[in-house]
């Protein structure tokens, strides 16, 4: 199951990964992107695409 690892050092919490996101599987939380919905993560890559940071890697397990 693919999950998104973000960087929360380089994570300057612009929002862009979270609209992204076709599946809600992230959230600002504290001005971080946060995995809220992991399970829904289809590895698609949007979300890690789309962050002008490169703080969004997708995971394979």
């Amino acid at each position: 199951m693919p999950k998104p690892i973000i960087d929360t050092d380089e994570c300057t919490g612009c929002g862009i990964c979270v609209d992204a996101c076709p599946n809600d599987v992230l959230e600002l939380i504290d001005d971080v992107s946060t995995v809220v919905n992991e399970e829904a993560c289809t590895g698609c890559g949007a979300c890690a695409e789309e962050c002008p940071m490169e703080a969004i890697k997708i995971e394979e397990n």
